[in-house]
């Protein structure tokens, strides 16, 4: 029995509720990392209401980012032996206490721990997202939705938030996040049980091909690598350009709509179109888009690059989550991809900055990150599934 029929036989399960299932990977899956989707403006409140400086602030979101990824290591194990659903309840109810805890903190390492804890926790709800839409009998339409809501309620919280924080603080993040996720908890028995109900039919599977699984893996982190690297300074490539900062800013925002677009867009072509053609289509989009910042765009060659670049960020992702889903359904190469989306969040802005200064200008990290970009369809492409 080979994995696409194991898969398959699975299916009825999850089919009878798949908006529940749905529902349930969109909403946990966009609350859990809010705080890192929403980091401008949680930063701007923490300099002026916490007096933190730059460095401190820094450290709060890389402990939160370190966090999310350190969920991957207990994962490796729990994934294969516990009931999704227990371990969903309980990540759930540490992320609530911890966001609890944070809206209650009044030094900074109350907070650093606190916000810790949080992360551990919406990495952990992260990953069972992840090994969940594998599961589903659609995961590109899964992860088109999860990235989309992502998107969707990082722009309500970045439109939302100064007006909360002018009126009731820092502490109004924490609590609306607690309480969201509060109302999610009824959503949880949605989740299949996982590898709790189906290790007697996944024993009987085939190992996972790891030579292509590692080089999807690959694919994953040299994609985050140069997105990361260029969307951190995007900004900055404009105001170079002379553009002012509030036209750099209304670009940027019609951006994160495009990027609302380019995940739907996923949703609805993703299982009706060949992958490997939407795959050329949408890197080569990419990288053109990256090729469009070089030099000194005018305002209109800015504009083009940015929704571009973010349309086509969001519409590859979940084609390339699908293709691993389809390797593996037990969950283990989404925990993986866990892992390194986070390293690559991490590694791409740091090689991009010092590219920045070691060329004087932006035009090593453009040239690089296109050439990274195709790097990474290669390597996609090369970890084609065949039946």
């Amino acid at each position: 029995m080979n994995t696409r029929h194991l898969a398959l036989s699975d299916t009825p399960q999850l089919a009878q509720q798949p908006l529940g299932l749905l529902a349930a990977i969109v909403l946990f899956a966009a609350i859990t990392p809010a705080v890192l989707l929403m980091a401008p403006a949680i930063a701007e409140q923490l300099a002026s209401q916490w007096q933190l400086s730059p460095a401190q602030i820094g450290d709060l979101f890389s402990a939160e980012l370190g966090a999310m990824s350190l969920a991957t290591l207990p994962a490796i194990w729990w994934l294969k032996h516990l009931d999704w659903r227990r371990a969903a309840l309980s990540s759930a109810l540490l992320f609530i206490t911890a966001n609890l805890l944070s809206m209650l903190a009044d030094t900074y390492p109350l907070l650093l721990l606190a916000r810790f804890c949080s992360a551990l926790a919406g990495g952990s709800l992260i990953i069972i997202c992840l090994a969940s839409a594998a599961a589903s009998p659609t995961p590109s339409r899964a992860y088109g939705f999860w990235v989309m809501g992502q998107l969707v309620l990082g722009g309500i919280g970045l439109s939302l938030l100064p007006m909360l924080f002018a009126r009731f603080g820092l502490g109004a993040c924490y609590l609306i996040l607690a309480l969201l996720m509060l109302l999610c908890l009824p959503l949880v028995r949605r989740f299949p049980s996982g590898a709790a109900q189906g290790s007697n039919q996944a024993g009987k599977a085939p190992p996972i091909a790891w030579t292509k699984a590692g080089l999807g893996i690959l694919g994953i982190l040299t994609f985050y690598i140069s997105l990361s690297g260029v969307w951190t300074f995007i900004g900055s490539i404009g105001s170079q350009a002379g553009l002012s900062p509030q036209s750099n800013g209304e670009i940027l925002a019609v951006a994160t709509l495009m990027g609302i677009v380019g995940a739907l867009c996923a949703t609805l072509f993703g299982d009706r179109l060949p992958r490997p053609l939407l795959l050329l289509l949408g890197y080569g989009l990419m990288a053109t888009s990256v090729l469009l910042l070089l030099g000194q765009p005018q305002l209109a060659r800015f504009a083009l690059a940015a929704l571009v670049f973010k349309f086509t960020w969001t519409f590859i992702l979940p084609l390339i989550l699908a293709r691993m889903a389809e390797m593996d359904r037990s969950g283990r190469l989404m925990n993986a991809s866990n892992l390194v989306i986070s390293a690559g969040l991490a590694i791409g802005p740091g090689i991009a900055g010092r590219l920045i200064e070691s060329s004087g200008g932006f035009q090593g990290l453009l040239l690089g990150a296109s050439a990274i970009t195709l790097l990474s369809l290669l390597l996609v492409l090369a970890c084609r599934h065949t039946h």
